[in-house]
């Protein structure tokens, strides 16, 4: 578990920290979720599903249908199709959420990323937060504030119906199929049933990109799956074979940005 400590003067002043590089803390993440902003360009590479996080569903990228693993992350840490979601490029930072409702930018001191040489300090001589820092804050913020709209356009969708189980199922070893439980879907014959008011109401709530995005998304399952196939194949042999991500995935800038 990430041992988060809120970042202070006394305590950091004299620290640097490293831009993450090496994903393999989140190889285990078969689910990453996502915030509306993310979905145009997250639609393009991967499936998205919905997922219930306490009473809220929300949308999440599948990174494998197998739990306890992230096929978008190889096994020298890199990530390896083209866009890295906004949960993944905020670490080791985090902002949390005081008793007194202040927001305090805190770090994971387990990261292997915080040191006495790394590339950005965490505070000026006089004492303020360095320009880095504060363009971490503008964009753990900026996750954040989206990640309340997404949840109120998810709550719109819910609303009319239209978020279903997905019926998804995987083979093991021995061909036997295993139902894939937790992930939800757009009822897409549902929605295009929609009369008028309701359509009318979900364009009011600015929900109908999320629809598209999710419904566009879906096709990219079997290309999970021919992934998946390439990550067994290399594990059983001595010389991995190389794996054609670009053309398997295609291309994508990155939104939200936070770049170093």
């Amino acid at each position: 578990m990430p041992k988060y400590q809120p970042i202070t003067k006394t305590s950091f002043a004299h620290l640097k920290w490293q831009p993450c590089k090496d994903f393999r803390f989140a190889a285990k993440d078969n689910l990453v979720p996502l915030v509306a902003q993310e979905l145009p360009t997250a639609c393009i590479n991967r499936p998205i599903a919905f997922i219930k996080l306490g009473d809220n569903f929300v949308p999440a990228a599948i990174q494998s249908l197998q739990p306890g693993l992230n096929l978008h992350v190889g096994t020298d840490g890199q990530w390896l199709i083209p866009y890295i979601p906004a949960l993944y490029r905020g670490y080791p930072f985090l902002l949390l959420q005081t008793k007194e409702e202040q927001q305090v930018l805190c770090v994971d001191t387990d990261s292997g990323l915080i040191s006495e040489q790394g590339e950005h300090r965490f505070f000026e001589d006089d004492g303020q937060p360095t320009a880095a820092v504060n363009e971490v804050v503008e964009f753990l913020k900026q996750v954040q504030h989206n990640r309340e709209l997404t949840k109120r356009l998810c709550t719109a969708l819910d609303a009319e119906g239209l978020i279903v189980p997905w019926s998804i199922k995987v083979k093991d070893a021995s061909g036997q199929e295993h139902p894939v439980q937790g992930l939800f879907r757009v009822d897409e014959a549902r929605f295009n049933a929609l009369d008028g008011e309701a359509a009318a109401r979900l364009h009011q709530s600015g929900a109908l990109p999320v629809v598209y995005c999710q419904l566009i998304s879906m096709q990219h399952m079997q290309v999970l799956a021919r992934l998946a196939e390439s990550r067994t194949q290399q594990a059983n042999t001595e010389a991995p074979a190389e794996v054609d991500i670009e053309a398997m995935f295609g291309g994508g800038d990155d939104t939200l940005k936070f770049d170093f």
